[in-house]
């Protein structure tokens, strides 16, 4: 049994479902935990007025709940098996911060599914896929 978890991305979509599931097989076989990420992209570096702070700061509040109810199927494929999930909602570049969630729970993998595109090159592997696999401090697995 191992205390270092399996991270998985999260958005919401098939490929992050299918994700969520090769991770909870993973998971049970290893006999350790997920951490489920969930990053919705934003970035700090813009000069806003007083307003749209405000609006800015509104949205973010919905989106996290909206992100929260998203969470909650995912949580589900894994409810019967035995594994300890834990989950977070963060704001940021997403393959900036699977990086940094990585190294902060020690995780043994990341786990992500694999988006369709339309061009050869996001057929072949989507923007956070390549990133990852450049960038990343550990394996990462791309789920189709």
């Amino acid at each position: 049994m191992s205390e270092h978890p399996i991270l998985v991305g999260f958005d919401g979509t098939d490929a992050a479902h299918r994700a969520v599931k090769f991770a909870g097989i993973r998971a049970e076989a290893e006999g350790c935990p997920i951490h489920i990420a969930y990053i919705l992209e934003w970035s700090p570096y813009s000069f806003l007025s007083a307003q749209e702070l405000e609006e800015r700061h509104q949205r973010r509040s919905e989106e996290l709940i909206r992100a929260e109810a998203t969470l909650n199927p995912a949580l589900e494929i894994l409810k019967n098996k035995n594994i300890n999930v834990t989950y977070e909602v963060r704001y940021g570049h997403s393959g900036e911060l699977m990086c940094k969630i990585a190294k902060e729970k020690q995780a043994t993998q990341i786990i992500i599914g694999r988006k369709g595109g339309s061009s050869l090159g996001a057929r072949l592997l989507g923007s956070l896929a390549l990133t990852l696999v450049q960038a990343a401090p550990l394996p990462v697995t791309v789920v189709p």
